[in-house]
This record gives structure tokens, C-alpha cells and sequence, in this order.
């Protein structure tokens, strides 16, 4: 038996319970893994809120990393691995579970469970943001609202070392202050700014050739108004609920605009795609390029609460949940 959490219907934090579960050995290519950290992920408020629907009951949290405790029909690894997964299939809440072995990737020496956990989703979203959704060079302007978010915080180092100037914005002047130590060279309270005019001051009224929003609705208009022509618009998440309909021949008043709603599991939907996105990940780890900042750890058992205070934007940086 082990401890897991499940939902048998989409709601709040409350419909998330603590449960004792069955858990059978692992089949033809599949592996169990023992967690020692699990991910905390904005995402799996919107498979526990409905917004991404996922059948009932279900497990939930898409990351995690541990040990593998036992090992299937020609699975590609043994027991006593230490490995890390995240866009595997959900249930990742929980003391251990079944996984495909072609979706873990092995941890390297130098990076630990915690660090696995707190960085893998958000480094791979952002791997694939900076360079393979569109690849950004030296010398370029972005801009990436909450940049203070464990995805944030990634992209602002990462894109920084790149030689480009990101501009965030961030609902606190603690958070500015966390954004400007972590490779952002400007960042704006949200609501104490126009945004748009300081991106045109800042580009000196050239605007911007991509702008990366995961807010949604609060953000959305501004972060299209500060595209230069033919600029594209990249609409990876709703934090702050789905953006309204949008009428397509905005893009084109706007300057032939580009929009694109890509996610994570399509840039790293095969095993090579995963393993090589992870490896660039703990590569920029392991050579100081992102520092991982964990600043909230909680018990599992605590779910409830870590889900009040992700949706509160009471967090910072990586949260992780420990079994």
C-alpha cells in the first residue's frame, strides 16, 4: 500500500484526498519508482480544477523524482536508479507509482532529488520556449510576465546567459527584486505600470520580436500590444484563467502578428525529445547557468495547503511536495 492523492471530482483544493492505494508490480516496460520529491506544478490546478479535463478518478502531478524499486520486462533501467520524470501520465502525488520506463531520464551526479523535482518541468518548458519554439539570440528583448514563478525564475537566467534582455513583470516589490537577482534586466509591478510604454521606452519604440505569456487574461491584451510587426505571441498558460475570445483579425490590425498555444508533452512527446531536453536542463544546472530556487516544501499530506497558497500567488520560485 501507499500513500497517494486522488480527486473522484474537479473543484477546489478540498476535492484532493489522501488515500491508501494499491499498487501492483510493474508490466512489460514499466518501472515503479519510489518518490523522494514530487513537483509542484500550476498545471495541476487546472487538472484538479476541470480546466484541463482529465477522467474521473484520477491521480494527480505530473513530476517527481526518486529511486527505482522495481523493474518491468525490458525496461531500460535497475533497481537502485535514480531518475526523475515529469510529462509521464499523472499520479505523481504519491509515495511511489508505475511509470513507462522511455519517459524517466536518469539523474547525473551532481543533481538531487529535490533539485530533479523542483526543475525538471519548468527547465524543459523553458528549454523548448528559448530554443526550439522560437530561438532567441544576443542582443534581443523579450518579455515574460510573473517572472518570479518557478518558470520565471528559469527563463531569466537561461535567456539572460543567452545575451538577451528579458523584461518581467511581477504583482510585488519583493518578487521585482527576486526576478532583477535572477537575470532580469527590468521588471515592473503590474499594477503600478503601463507596461506597454515602458516596453517602448525600453526599445526605444521598436517593441518586441516575441513576447512568452503564461497569466493569460490579465495579461494578454498588453503582452500582444508589446509585439513589433510580424512579432509572435506565445500563450503557454492561464494562471490567471483562459484569455478571452479573440477576434483573428486583431492579429492582423495589430501588424501581421503571429499566436501560437503550444505545451510542454508536444515538445517533448518521444524519448529523445524528453532526454535530450532534460540533459540540457541539468547541463545548465550543473554549470551555475540556473540556480533553483525551492522555497516551499511541503509535506504531502499538506496538499490542500500548497494548492491555497500556489492559486493565492502566495509562492515563490519551486515548490515541492515530500512524501
Amino acid at each position: 500500500m501507499v500513500k497517494t492523492v486522488r480527486i473522484e471530482r474537479v473543484g477546489g483544493p478540498e476535492v484532493m484526498e489522501f488515500v491508501d492505494t494499491e499498487l501492483a508490480d510493474p508490466g512489460p516496460g514499466m518501472v515503479r519508482v519510489a518518490n523522494r520529491a514530487i513537483g509542484l506544478n500550476y498545471i495541476d490546478t487546472y487538472h484538479r480544477s476541470g480546466l484541463y479535463p482529465l477522467p474521473l478518478p484520477t491521480g494527480i502531478g505530473l513530476e517527481g523524482a526518486g529511486v527505482v524499486d522495481a523493474v518491468g520486462e525490458g525496461a531500460d533501467f535497475s533497481v537502485g536508479d535514480r531518475v526523475a520524470y515529469c510529462a509521464a501520465g499523472f499520479g505523481a502525488y504519491s509515495e511511489a507509482m508505475l511509470l513507462p520506463a522511455e519517459r524517466l531520464v536518469p539523474l547525473p551526479e551532481g543533481i538531487d532529488f529535490d533539485t530533479a523535482a523542483a526543475v525538471l518541468l519548468k527547465g524543459a518548458t523553458v528549454e523548448y520556449l528559448l530554443q526550439r519554439l522560437y530561438t532567441l539570440k544576443p542582443g534581443q528583448q523579450t518579455l515574460f510576465p510573473a517572472a518570479a514563478g518557478g518558470v520565471g525564475l528559469i527563463f531569466g537566467q537561461w535567456a539572460s546567459a543567452l545575451g538577451v534582455e528579458v523584461i518581467g513583470t511581477v504583482s510585488s516589490e519583493a518578487k521585482r527584486e527576486l526576478a532583477l537577482a535572477n537575470g532580469y534586466a527590468h521588471c515592473f509591478i503590474n499594477d503600478e505600470t503601463d507596461i506597454v510604454e515602458k516596453v517602448r521606452e525600453i526599445s526605444g519604440g521598436k517593441m518586441l520580436p516575441v513576447v512568452y505569456d503564461g497569466v493569460g487574461a490579465a495579461t494578454f491584451t498588453d503582452s500582444l500590444d508589446c509585439l513589433a510587426p510580424r512579432g509572435l505571441m506565445v500563450s503557454f498558460g492561464n494562471a490567471s484563467g483562459s484569455p478571452p475570445a479573440f477576434d483573428l483579425q486583431q492579429l492582423s490590425a495589430r501588424g501581421s502578428l503571429f499566436i501560437t498555444r503550444p505545451s510542454l508533452m508536444s515538445y517533448v512527446a518521444t524519448k529523445t525529445e524528453m532526454r535530450d531536453s532534460a540533459a540540457a536542463v541539468f547541463d545548465r544546472v550543473l554549470d551555475g547557468t540556473v540556480k533553483v530556487t525551492i522555497a516551499q516544501r511541503y509535506p504531502l499530506a499538506e496538499v490542500q495547503r500548497a494548492h491555497v497558497e500556489l492559486e493565492a500567488r502566495r509562492t515563490v520560485g519551486s515548490s515541492l511536495l515530500i512524501p
